[in-house]
């Protein structure tokens, strides 16, 4: 089981700040959390840990990468997926307390451009000229053969009518952040990201935002992880439901589900 885990982890390019005993440690707090989450949970982590002696720890990537670490015992205590596919993979392997599952934060699905693209808004819908934005080049998004914000634009151009023509002109990448990283490089003049990517980066702007109906709605599901319910975790996921925190999501484009 152990050397799974490793194997996982080494094939991920993860922001990880931990150390693998924090878990058994009362005092620190280990949270696996989609990629898209890295600035909001790195600002809500240091506001939590004023005054206190606990520490959060957080490690971040692609859901589907996360889903099945904690599935391989990685010492996770808090998981927040970027869908509900893969929370729903955590409890199928029975890895998730299942009755502290709840759906946190909505989000939004955009594309964007560089910075200094000279782009202007687009609407995005069946119309779309999709040749004309790409320009010869590659649309970057996560993989969609399991990262969630992948996953959600696979939904919406199959649903726009586009997907045939785009598929062949992806840029995968291994998460999000990694899909918005090739545009921010200018390495790709449009990806698919979402919202609160735009909202946290300064090297993209948002040309167009895709339809609510094109695709499933992007929810944030967060759970306890089996095993790790005590009362240190308790506080923090109770604290991450709560308005301060919710004060912190919000500033980086996120929606909170009540």
């Amino acid at each position: 089981m152990a050397k799974q885990w490793v194997h996982l982890a080494l094939g991920a390019a993860l922001s990880v700040t931990m150390v693998a005993q924090a878990s058994a440690d009362n005092s620190k707090i280990t949270v696996f959390a989609a990629a898209s989450l890295t600035n909001a949970m790195q600002d809500i982590a240091t506001q939590y840990q004023k005054g206190k002696t606990v520490e959060i720890a957080s490690s971040f990537a692609s859901s589907s990468t996360l889903a099945r670490q904690i599935e391989a015992g990685a010492p996770a205590d808090l998981f927040i997926s970027a869908d509900q596919k893969w929370m729903d993979y955590a409890v199928s392997k029975d890895a998730i307390k299942a009755d502290s599952r709840i759906t946190l934060l909505g989000n939004s699905l955009v594309v964007v451009a560089p910075k200094a693209s000279k782009l202007g808004d687009v609407a995005i819908d069946a119309k779309t000229d999709w040749a004309s934005l790409l320009k010869g080049g590659r649309l970057a998004v996560g993989d969609p053969d399991h990262v969630p914000a992948g996953i959600y634009a696979k939904e919406a151009l199959q649903k726009l009518g586009a997907w045939d023509t785009l598929s062949p002109k992806l840029a995968p990448a291994e998460d999000v952040r990694g899909a918005l990283a090739l545009v921010e490089r200018d390495e790709a003049p449009i990806g698919i990201v979402y919202g609160s990517d735009a909202v946290a980066s300064k090297g993209v702007k948002v040309v167009g935002t895709f339809p609510e109906d094109s695709h499933k709605k992007v929810e944030y599901p967060i759970a306890i992880v089996k095993g790790h319910d005590n009362p240190t975790v308790s506080a923090f996921y109770t604290y991450l439901k709560g308005p301060e925190a919710g004060a912190i999501f919000q500033r980086y484009g996120f929606t909170t589900i009540k």
